[in-house]
């Protein structure tokens, strides 16, 4: 089994595409895979923002790097609680607009394991 991060090759409003032909709107990436970014399953929302769940669910698939996207415009957030869980683990974490975190995530993919979440819109 491939344990890179798949590589995002197109990413335009509300669409995520990676390489291998997955199409996704919000996506969960990590070493040796990807899926679909549902916000309500770990309780993600604009405002608080990325919970510590869904970092969790990365650092779980064994990324030791993380990139945040902050939506297209920078509407959402980092939770105060995510951050703090970042920190006390000493992982190695980014957090941009989408388009900036996925050039990041292509370029960190490159050089070990690293997990992100992307948000498509806002």
């Amino acid at each position: 089994m491939d344990r890179q991060s798949p590589r995002i090759v197109r990413l335009v409003w509300g669409r995520v595409e990676v390489a291998g032909g997955q199409v996704l709107k919000d996506a969960i990436l990590y070493p040796g895979g990807c899926q679909e970014w549902d916000w309500r399953v770990r309780g993600t929302n604009h405002s608080p923002g990325i919970q510590p769940a869904d970092v969790e669910m990365l650092l779980a698939k064994g990324a030791a790097t993380v990139v945040l996207s902050l939506g297209m415009n920078g509407r959402l957030l980092v939770a105060p609680a995510t951050r703090r869980l970042l920190a006390d683990r000493g992982v190695e974490a980014h957090m941009a607009r989408t388009e900036e975190a996925m050039s990041l995530y292509n370029r960190l993919r490159e050089e070990g394991p690293v997990g992100a979440l992307i948000h498509s819109t806002c």
